[in-house]
């Protein structure tokens, strides 16, 4: 076994690799339906419960996603717990009807004094054992120092300044509503108090209620549909962002697009004159 230990929290290198138990998840039209009603998605084959918008991906593998990480970090740490990263990589777009077996595991975690990550991979497979999706998830805990930390980490996704110089191929701007997290919360199936308490946002630090992430994250992907891939979900391949700073209800996002490959894009989005997301990449076939 491995630790990693700053001011008594030990971070414990030993569970790494370990998959969690598999779950199984039975997608319907009408839980598609909600999640593109609770993100605003426009596209008709999401909103009428056929295709599932590309965020939505998280959904099934949601549960595993906590206990690997805090298979690594302390579980008393998980107030502290904030999502830092999130890169999908799409073999094909989950649909109604669609039996989904799901697990995560913990591949490396890494330690600054602002704050440790930990690197968590999960995989979505049909019920013939065909991949559906990948993804990792950086969970970073606040103000907490895991050390030199082990094992791997995310894929790189970084923009650089001669991607921001390079041709603007969209920008789009959309609001997010005052009642967002409440819609958001039941349809993806996060309960975080931090997005649906006031009080208890405030006591965490935060200005107020703060939308969930991966709601904006869907914002950006449905922005990137439309704009960049006809509203064709089939399309897309990966899509990967790193939060930068919480949305508040109420604020309106604008997302920007810049072509860095002919069936690639990087993009940011703005909340209130601040990056709200950066290090956005998305790619098509």
């Amino acid at each position: 076994m491995t630790t990693s230990e700053s001011a008594g929290v030990v971070f414990d290198g030993s569970a790494l690799g370990e998959w969690t138990d598999e779950e199984r998840f039975s997608v319907t039209a009408e839980r598609i339906a909600e999640y593109a009603a609770a993100t605003n998605d426009p596209i008709e084959a999401h909103r009428s419960g056929q295709v599932a918008p590309p965020v939505f991906a998280v959904v099934p593998v949601f549960t595993s996603m906590a206990p690997a990480a805090l298979s690594v970090a302390p579980v008393e740490l998980l107030m502290k717990l904030v999502h830092g990263e999130q890169d999908f990589r799409f073999h094909r777009p989950i649909v109604a009807g669609d039996e989904l077996v799901v697990r995560a595991k913990p591949i490396g975690y890494a330690g600054k004094p602002n704050g440790s990550t930990v690197v968590i991979y999960a995989e979505t497979r049909d019920a013939a054992g065909e991949l559906v999706n990948e993804q990792w998830m950086t969970a970073f805990f606040r103000k907490v120092d895991a050390g030199p930390g082990e094992g791997e980490q995310a894929p790189g996704h970084r923009i650089t300044d001669a991607d921001r110089a390079g041709e603007q191929a969209a920008r789009v701007t959309a609001h997010i509503d005052e009642d967002q997290t409440f819609r958001y919360s039941p349809a993806s199936g996060d309960p975080m108090p931090i997005h649906l308490d006031d009080e208890i946002a405030r006591m965490a630090g935060l200005p107020g209620i703060i939308n969930h992430g991966l709601c904006t994250m869907a914002f950006t992907s449905w922005a990137a549909l439309t704009e960049l891939a006809g509203g064709d979900t089939a399309r897309l391949r990966r899509l990967a962002v790193r939060f930068a700073k919480p949305v508040l209800p109420g604020q309106d996002i604008t997302t920007t697009f810049w072509r860095t490959e002919p069936n690639a894009y990087a993009f940011e989005t703005e909340a209130a004159g601040e990056l709200a997301i950066t290090d956005g990449r998305v790619e098509f076939n």
